[in-house]
């Protein structure tokens, strides 16, 4: 029997695993400097953390979730997305108490499920990294996520960019907007796709947001939600078009854009790359926006949030293809070459207390001649090799050498055990 991986997911093989190690530690890097501080959540949740804030007519929740019954006939999803769990997480553990600093500020790195037809950049296991920010109803914190989102691109080296910003205002602008909505496709209902109907008198957001190719040329001319606006909503969209100019952060509106996930309101965004990856049209690797309701679904007090998601797969698309490589693979300090039964033991211990001092260390384990060690060293980009055979272990020497330029010297065995900084830099002295 042939085993293979299962539809949609990807084997993350270790020349791979160092680029995801690579952006999850500039992720990192950024996040600290903003303050957001890791959260750890399940890979699975109840049904209704998912069902009760994706929206029961989104595509996630009507045809993509991994859902089942366990042992104990609960109804278990694994997670399609990140923000539900945290926000589950955020209200079982009372994270909106006054002990707790405002905003709070999250992050989280890990797999998504979502049972689609996978193609290039999207899987059903995917990965995301996201960030999450409760506590402040502020534009201020909305633009600090965007500018969290464009730091953590531009630090990996992408600058190529496009911001697309909207706004799905407030409950009053949402009603109103709704009603203007349904108003407009009505007419047009005939000719609606599927699951646009079934959308168009429960959620007729949803049908802007469709694939459908004739429901999108149906919707281009539909009304703004811009011209629904109650004040405070207008006021608050304005507030973050001008925070984004004062940090001269360029971004276009669309008017269209609502997002797949029905618990957003006020500003949502997206961040897209035309790379080759893609053809170079237009695609989105980072979104997100406001959720101000949301925690008070899943049982907490009235609590405002905002956050942004990015697909690391879609990301790595793109690096690859603008050739943009994070370098974070840190090659070989020490290659131990033992020569003979006798010092075996000894380059073990070598091995050992260069790892524990700090260096990266390697040794044979297949017992190769000496020849076969040093092209092992070689091939591992080695800087130094350290040579102990019988002769060396009498003596208690080892044989330094720089790999990089052949030059070598006898260190004694007690030099290198107490610091290995020391005796390489002897060499480097000498070969000066």
């Amino acid at each position: 029997m042939k085993y293979q991986r299962p539809k949609g997911t990807a084997d993350i093989l270790p020349s791979d695993a160092q680029k995801w190690a690579a952006i999850e530690n500039r992720a990192r890097e950024v996040f600290k400097k903003y303050r957001y501080q890791e959260m750890r959540t399940p890979m699975f949740e109840s049904f209704d953390v998912f069902s009760r804030t994706s929206g029961e007519t989104s595509d996630i929740v009507t045809k993509e979730m991994y859902d089942f019954y366990d042992k104990g006939e609960r109804h278990i999803t694994l997670r399609p997305e990140g923000t539900a769990g945290i926000v589950r997480a955020y209200v079982e553990n009372k994270l909106y108490g006054p002990e707790v600093p405002k905003p709070f500020k999250t992050f989280y790195m890990g797999p998504m499920f979502r049972y689609e037809r996978p193609q290039s950049g999207r899987l059903r296991q995917f990965h995301q990294i996201g960030v999450e920010a409760f506590g402040a109803d502020s534009a201020a914190l909305d633009v600090e996520v965007i500018s969290l989102a464009m730091a953590l691109l531009n630090s990996v080296g992408l600058h190529s960019l496009k911001l697309s910003l909207n706004t799905l205002g407030d409950n009053d602008s949402r009603q109103k907007y709704r009603q203007a909505l349904i108003d407009f496709l009505e007419p047009h209902e005939a000719e609606l796709s599927e699951d646009s109907k079934e959308r168009l008198h429960k959620n007729p957001l949803r049908v802007l947001d469709s694939k459908d190719a004739n429901d999108q040329k149906i919707v281009a001319d539909a009304p703004s939600i811009l011209d629904y606006l109650t004040p405070e909503a207008f006021k608050h969209f304005e507030l973050v078009k001008r925070y984004l100019d004062a940090l001269h952060i360029p971004y276009e509106i669309d008017s269209n854009m609502v997002r797949g996930l029905d618990y957003y309101n006020h500003t949502i965004f997206e961040v897209m790359s035309d790379s080759k990856a893609f053809g170079g049209k237009w695609t989105t690797i980072c979104a997100g926006g406001r959720y101000n309701g949301l925690v008070e679904q899943l049982g907490g007090p009235e609590t405002p949030g905002v956050g942004f998601g990015l697909g690391v797969e879609r990301l790595l698309l793109v690096l690859d293809a603008e050739g943009i490589e994070l370098n974070e693979q840190h090659d070989l300090d020490v290659y131990v070459v033992g020569i003979g039964e006798q010092a075996d033991v000894e380059a073990l211990k070598l091995v050992q207390s260069l790892r524990q001092q700090g260096f990266s260390a390697e040794r044979d384990y297949l017992n190769k001649k000496p020849k076969g060690q040093f092209k092992a060293a070689s091939k591992a980009n080695a800087a130094y090799t350290l040579t102990i055979g019988q002769e060396e272990l009498e003596q208690q020497k080892a044989n330094l050498k720089n790999m990089r330029d052949g030059h070598q010297e006898s260190v004694a065995l007690p030099k290198i055990y107490a610091n290995f900084d020391q005796a390489r830099a002897i060499l480097d002295e000498k070969e000066n």
